[in-house]
Parts: C-alpha cells; sequence; structure tokens
C-alpha cells in the first residue's frame, strides 16, 4: 500500500492543500515558477502552507523554522529598495496589516507596496477584531491585484490565521453578529464569496516576524 502523501501548493493555479497528486499536479504542471512540495501528514501540510515557502524549498529548503534566536537569524538587508528588506524577502510584493484598538475595537487594515513604500490600500477603522482586519486585508489585496491584472506581486501577512482562513475561504471568527458589527459582516460576506468565485495564483507568504522585524505595513501600535 503506497504511503500516504499530501501536497502543498503555494505558488499555482489554486494554492492550498492536497491528498493527492493528481490534484496538486493539475495545480502546478505548465504553472510557471509553481511552488509545492510533498509532506507524510495533514498537520505538517497545513503547518507549512500557512508558513513562507522558502523555509521547506529552495535557497532555505535545508533551515526549517527557527524557535531560537542566534546571530545566523540577523538578516542581510537589501540595498536595492526604499525600504530596509532582508535580502531572502522579495520586494516584488504587497505585505499587509491589520491594528485593532481593543479586541473588539477600532478595526483597520492596509497594504503597503515594497518596491516604494508607497500604501496601496487602507480600510478603516470599523469595529471588529485584529483577526478579521488580517484575513480582509489578504482577500483585499488579492480582488485588487486581479482587478488590475497584476500577476507579478506576492503577498506577505504575518497572520498565520489569516492565511488559513483565506485558503479554507471562510473568516472563522467568533465575533458576535449584531446591529453594532452588521456592515463589517457584510464586508466579510463579500470577501468569502469572492474567494469561493475567483481563483488566483498570487502567492501568500508568512512573513517571519521573529527573523525579519515588523512587517512593514505595521502600524506601530504595539
Amino acid at each position: 500500500m503506497a504511503k500516504e502523501k499530501f501536497y502543498v501548493v503555494w505558488h499555482g493555479v489554486e494554492p492550498g492543500v492536497y491528498d493527492n497528486w493528481e490534484d496538486c499536479k493539475k495545480q502546478v504542471k505548465g504553472f510557471d515558477k509553481a511552488l509545492y512540495k510533498s509532506f507524510g501528514t495533514k498537520k505538517e501540510a497545513e503547518e507549512a502552507f500557512s508558513s513562507s515557502p522558502y523555509d521547506y524549498i529552495g535557497s532555505n529548503a535545508a533551515a526549517q523554522p527557527s524557535k531560537q534566536k542566534s546571530l545566523s537569524d540577523v538578516p542581510a538587508y537589501r540595498s536595492d529598495t526604499v525600504l530596509q528588506l532582508p535580502l531572502e524577502v522579495t520586494s516584488n510584493a504587497i505585505a499587509v496589516d491589520a491594528a485593532c484598538s481593543g479586541n473588539p475595537g477600532a478595526m483597520e487594515y492596509r497594504g503597503i507596496d515594497l518596491r516604494t513604500g508607497a500604501q496601496v490600500f487602507h480600510y478603516g477603522p470599523v469595529y471588529g477584531t485584529n483577526n478579521i482586519g488580517e484575513f480582509l486585508a489578504i482577500v483585499h489585496c488579492l480582488a485588487l491585484l486581479k482587478q488590475k491584472g497584476i500577476t507579478n506581486l506576492s503577498i506577505y501577512s504575518d497572520s498565520r490565521n489569516a492565511i488559513s482562513w483565506v485558503a479554507q475561504k471562510k473568516c472563522k471568527t467568533k465575533l458576535e453578529l449584531n446591529e453594532k458589527t452588521e456592515q463589517l459582516y457584510d464586508v466579510i460576506y463579500r470577501a468569502e464569496t469572492w474567494l469561493k468565485n475567483n481563483t488566483y495564483n498570487t502567492p501568500i507568504i508568512k512573513w517571519e516576524t521573529e527573523r525579519w522585524g515588523e512587517i512593514p505595513a505595521d502600524f506601530g501600535r504595539k
């Protein structure tokens, strides 16, 4: 009996976790610069999908996410960008982040172009939670890139929850739906509907805060 495998597609026709090679192959065959890898368990695959693909393949394939810091964890920075970016971070990307004053509280999110440092979009503040903002920021960015026909950018997010929710096409918030949150829930519904009705090739990469510092879209409220 063949050993069970799970396949992570970070960059392909439809990124996600697949439980068989045939479905995975449909996402990566003929796809330019596809990023994918097999894993022995579903848990390992889901954890990998919520992380940067470069922790598992490419130049950092041997490196697993580090729990302890050392001198080797201190990043070397690019000199060809307006922002101070680690060498392993592509500047051909948009970084997204959310902030919330209280949780729930006044929530807002935004996207920053890593090539120029310019703010690409901003939403809020509205009453919500940080996790919802992180989720909506990714979907907002995906929809914007697709609307403009931009196919050569990646998205960085520092939220594993949000990346996982996007992959599942569902905002798994526990925020109560009431008169105060009704408007935000309408935005959530439209984001979930967009995910269910659209495909995208944009890689969504976990921003590794412990190694790289705060994501450039951070609101600086910590």
